[in-house]
């Protein structure tokens, strides 16, 4: 029997939603303090409506269990209340992603993001994913955002068919859409809100926010919101009020920003480049990432340096 969901509207997953980095100490291990201000100071920006932690930028596939555990600890400590927080679920099983949820849930989340396992690189039939998906749904009680991954992924990143067969489960609330293409977010946009309204589609290709914008979108939950979130609540702002004008100036600001980190090879070191940006900012004390990622060489720091200086140049005009 298909399963036919009715209309769900979780009002908090609209808006400007940070993907927020883990400051690390030197030997790898979580730096609480440095966490706990790194998320404080987010959340509390202008314009943010909530954060996603243990995704990719905050690592959380690297992380061991205890860790995305204690992250999501000390984010629902640090944070005002109020702010929405999503919590990343990375297990590669079924049991393991029902348990993470769990967790999180405990722990304070408002909502799991749930990743596909690495595993279904090889592929995986539509029963699979859906009956994974319920599964975690079932064990947590809360609302579900489902991953639309980049389409270069291979079968990692979920078809339009079956996201909207996902989205005929009741707890699915919203979708990260990380295709990284703005066609394929426009289709699957158009096809999800036909069907199931009430779900938010949030735009979350860092690269091209302003492009989606103006396609229409209910948020975003991206990681450059996370080192400027003054720039992408701004640009949000200023296209929900149909200022392009103003849009077109914000969207030239974030550009540099986003070409470094984002579209410069190789792509793996994205979320490198994101804690080196936090960094050179000075609000963590090292760069460190969890192994076996490594850390930037001392050129490509330059490179990101260089975009800094011109946007404090920029702001300072």
């Amino acid at each position: 029997m298909t399963e036919i969901a009715p209309p769900l509207d979780i009002p908090q997953l609209t808006g400007i939603h940070a993907a927020t980095l883990c400051p690390l100490t030197d030997d790898g291990a979580v730096s609480e303090a440095e966490l706990a201000a790194h998320v404080a100071r987010i959340a509390q920006a202008d314009g943010i409506r909530g954060l996603l932690i243990n995704g990719h930028a905050g690592e959380g596939g690297l992380m061991a269990p205890d860790e995305r555990v204690r992250v999501a600890e000390v984010t629902r400590a640090s944070v005002p209340e109020g702010c929405f927080l999503t919590v990343g679920v990375t297990s590669e099983s079924t049991a393991g992603a029902a348990r993470e949820a769990e967790a999180a849930a405990r722990a304070g989340a408002d909502a799991v993001l749930v990743f596909p396992p690495n595993h279904w690189a090889m592929g995986a039939d539509a029963t699979i994913v859906t009956d994974h998906h319920r599964a975690v749904a079932a064990a947590c009680g809360l609302p579900l955002v489902l991953y639309k991954a980049p389409l270069g992924w291979g079968h990692l990143s979920y078809d339009v068919d079956l996201l909207a067969r996902l989205c005929q489960i009741e707890a699915v609330a919203g979708i990260k859409e990380g295709a990284w293409e703005v066609a394929a977010y426009e289709e699957l946009r158009r096809r999800i809100k036909s069907e199931r309204p009430g779900v938010s589609v949030m735009a979350s290709g860092d690269e091209h926010l302003l492009a989606c914008y103006q396609i229409g979108t209910e948020g975003s939950q991206v990681s450059l919101a996370a080192i400027v979130p003054e720039l992408v609540t701004g640009l949000f702002a200023a296209c929900q009020a149909g200022d392009w004008k103003r849009a077109r100036e914000l969207h030239a600001a974030i550009y540099p920003l986003s070409r470094e980190i984002y579209r410069r090879a190789p792509g793996y070191l994205a979320n490198a480049r994101l804690k080196a940006y936090l960094h050179l900012q000075g609000h963590i004390a090292t760069d460190r990432m969890k192994r076996p990622m490594r850390q930037l060489s001392p050129e490509e720091t330059d490179r990101l340096r260089a975009v800094l200086d011109a946007e404090a140049a920029r702001a300072a005009a």
